[in-house]
């Protein structure tokens, strides 16, 4: 209906205001166009590169065509990334075919192996422009060498630098490097057709679907013109049934046209508010949080669909690295795992999800694998208009599982049209992913595991990274998980020797760093494990780093929090672990802020907290022990007494000397200070 109103007001307009217009959109200052009409490349990208190329001839054009199929596709996935070409045989078929005269390879068996030679290297070379001409460059001719245009250094750098390639003669991925340039996807403008609404993925698909007309039309006719012809759009389509109106009428029958299109507008509009479904749409006024002051999501647990609970870490897995990526904008505002995952396995309603947690948009999904084929389902939708921003289905093969995730993760930050900072789109979307098959489902078995915080399942999570590590040596996320199993072997009481599991994370850490040093969490482990040494400042930079990498990550903060409370900064402290948590807000024990609110003084808050724990986990000893040390503080000491009758209980053998565990690095006054405390209270 929109397109419609568009344009029926575009026909209204005189064709001196639409010429106006289509030069609006192809003078801005910075950009680079692919124009389809007449088979030019225009450079705009600083002063000393302007550049406009000419692709005059079947083979030319057949490239230019290749360069628009790699820029549409990127488009596609929101982000500058390489382009495998073996899943477009069938389009580049069609240029080779069309616009190309079968001149972009005699043999389609070497299509393929062609592109890849062009495009690493005879595309590049602006200088002797074997598949374009630059009119009004002049030639020089010398004694010496042969002729050659007449460009400067840095205009034959600009070209030069935008085509790279990987792979092999028939495993090609093409990428146009704009960003290279200082340019980034908004800079690059297809066009296609008269007017400007036709542009970008509107005039690549236009281009594509007239290529199949001509196509079709050959197959039946010869022989046919093979100059591209201009598709004609749905205005001057109904320019021309106009004409079919006798003159006297046509002017009545478009005050008609236009009527009945503005009154179904209308009616639609009306009829949505009047049956919209107002107990589904979440209030503002109920959200247990303040809205945050940025686009702020929820990404649910995606749902199981394969009929094997076997293969349930696939869909979380799935979950949690979209979650992953969209913490990394500085931008957004991304609800932690923790609270998300509360929901799993309910049958809970958007507008609860909204409320509960404070956000205005929710990501919701499902996944199923059938063999080495995987069908993901997500939709987003936004809670307080109870709109769905959109639905979409994807069909792709299991070992793509991590290019998937970063296109759905693009789609979510370009619907909230969420800006990226600068440098931020190179750090999000991962260069290297893994394609074997085998990884892939090892690592997220092991993230699985992982995630359930208990002996048993640590074990396995352990062999399964040690497994992915095998597969993939070059790859930072399953060194990343082993740290973080070595880590939890401490906790859990696993380890024989815990100096020696911290130091193998430590390593571990360090590797994962070396691969990959945009990632937060193992800035944010290190930190951690930094801290237990009592090295606060190494801890302190890791964990800064941590949060400027990843500013929605629940665990850095609270990884940074707890850092500056054991180093005597609980102020700080307190401020950092309250923005963790207000990232995890159905966290149902959190026994760090208690801690910081016990170390700032604040008892009766620091009590609530431990109560929590208590209530949630009542053979928690360490919130029972930390409840009787905040009474004998505040010299309640029967309650203290009380407090620690449940401690022993649970364990007859503790003493006040194990109150605070020697894993945590409090300084020695700080711990002599709490066992005297707790011995005033009467407790030994």
């Amino acid at each position: 209906m929109v397109r419609t109103v568009t344009l029926f007001i575009l026909f209204a307009l005189s064709p001196n205001k639409v010429r106006e217009a289509t030069e609006m959109v192809q003078g801005t200052q910075k950009s680079i166009k692919i124009d389809l009409n007449q088979f030019k490349l225009r450079l705009y990208l600083k002063p000393e590169v302007e550049l406009t190329l000419h692709f005059d001839s079947p083979s030319r054009r057949f490239y230019l065509s290749v360069i628009g199929l790699v820029v549409y596709e990127m488009k596609k996935r929101g982000r500058i990334t390489s382009i495998p070409l073996q899943k477009h045989h069938k389009i580049l078929t069609l240029l080779n075919q069309t616009v190309g005269g079968a001149a972009g390879s005699s043999n389609k068996e070497r299509l393929l192996p062609r592109i890849y030679r062009k495009w690493k290297d005879a595309l590049p070379d602006l200088e002797n422009a074997p598949l374009f001409k630059v009119i009004g460059r002049k030639k020089r001719y010398d004694e010496l060498m042969d002729k050659v245009y007449g460009f400067s250094e840095g205009e034959k750098d600009s070209w030069a630098n935008l085509f790279e390639y990987k792979g092999s003669h028939e495993n090609v991925r093409l990428r146009f490097s704009i960003d290279r340039l200082e340019a980034c996807l908004d800079d690059v403008i297809i066009i296609f057709g008269e007017y400007p609404e036709l542009a970008n993925e509107v005039a690549w698909e236009g281009f594509i679907a007239r290529l199949e007309e001509e196509l079709e039309d050959k197959s039946r006719t010869e022989p046919v013109n093979r100059e591209l012809k201009e598709p004609e759009s749905l205005l001057l389509q109904l320019r021309r049934r106009m004409s079919a109106i006798p003159s006297r009428w046509q002017w009545p029958a478009l005050f008609v046209l236009f009527a009945l299109i503005v009154g179904a507008a209308a009616f639609a509009v009306w009829k949505y508010n009047l049956f919209a479904p107002q107990d589904e749409v979440a209030s503002v006024e109920k959200m247990a949080f303040p809205l945050p002051d940025k686009p702020s999501i929820a990404v649910l647990a995606f749902d199981n669909m394969s009929g094997d609970q076997k293969l349930e870490y696939i869909a979380d897995g799935i979950t949690e690295n979209i979650i992953t990526t969209l913490s990394k904008v500085h931008d957004l505002f991304v609800i932690s795992r923790n609270s998300s995952f509360t929901y799993k396995g309910k049958p809970v309603k958007v507008k609860q999800v909204s409320e509960e947690l404070g956000v205005r948009y929710v990501l919701e999904g499902s996944v199923q694998r059938s063999g080495d084929r995987l069908r993901v389902m997500a939709q987003l939708i936004d809670a307080i208009s109870g709109k769905h921003m959109w639905s979409e289905r994807y069909d792709r093969d299991f070992k793509e599982i991590f290019e998937l995730q970063d296109e759905l993760a693009s789609k979510v930050v370009n619907s909230l049209m969420v800006k990226l900072i600068y440098g931020e789109q190179a750090k999000l979307w991962q260069k290297n992913r893994p394609s074997n098959l085998q990884f892939n489902e090892k690592y997220y078995e092991a993230r699985f595991y992982l995630s359930q915080f208990n002996k048993e399942a640590n074990i396995k999570a352990k062999q399964l990274f040690k497994e992915a590590i095998n597969l993939e040596p070059e790859y930072y996320r399953p060194y990343a998980g082993l740290a973080h199993v070595y880590f939890m072997d401490v906790h859990l009481g696993l380890s024989k020797s815990p100096r020696e599991s911290l130091r193998e994370a430590f390593k571990l850490c360090k590797k994962a760093i070396t691969l990959d040093e945009t990632q937060d969490f193992p800035h944010s482990l290190l930190g951690h494990i930094y801290s237990l040494g009592r090295k606060f400042d190494k801890a302190i930079a890791e964990g800064e780093l941590a949060i400027a990498l990843n500013p929605n990550s629940a665990r850095a903060y609270e990884f940074l929090g707890r850092t500056l409370m054991y180093a005597g900064r609980p102020v700080e402290a307190l401020d950092l672990i309250k923005k963790g948590v207000r990232l995890k807000p159905l966290n149902l024990c959190n026994q760090t802020l208690g801690a910081a609110y016990r170390e700032v003084g604040q008892y009766e808050e620091a009590l609530t907290e431990f109560k929590k724990c208590i209530k949630h986990t009542p053979n928690n000893i360490i919130a029972h022990s930390q409840v009787a040390d905040i009474y004998a503080r505040t010299g309640r000491y029967k309650e203290a007494r009380d407090a620690w009758s449940e401690v022993l209980k649970i364990d007859p053998k503790m003493t006040a000397e194990k109150i605070l565990p020697k894993r945590w690095p409090y300084g020695p006054e700080h711990r002599e200070r709490t066992i005297a405390t707790m011995r005033e209270a009467g407790i030994k």
